[in-house]
């Protein structure tokens, strides 16, 4: 299942998660604001290792880093995480 990392202060994690059920894909939402310590440093190291950035996304085990919203994107980076989108 596809997880989102996001911040509730974010506008493009919640641009995100607004398209993810607008398309009615289901995921999980993990809060890195409250996340645990292994999750946060998790996110630190798919970002590059420096910083955690969102939103970022994993689905059994393939990751987007975190970056802007966009409609043009979002599409190809779901299918390339391995998302099937109707």
């Amino acid at each position: 299942m596809l997880t989102v990392y996001g911040a509730a202060w974010c506008p493009h994690c919640t641009q995100t998660v607004s398209y993810l059920e607008q398309k009615k894909i289901d995921f999980t939402y993990v809060d890195i604001d409250s996340a645990p310590d292994d999750v946060v440093q998790q996110v630190i190291e798919v970002n590059g290792g420096d910083d955690w950035v969102v939103p970022t996304l994993e689905n059994d085990g393939k990751w987007r880093r975190g970056k802007v919203f966009s409609r043009r994107d979002i599409d190809s980076d779901l299918k390339a995480l391995g998302l099937k989108l109707e």
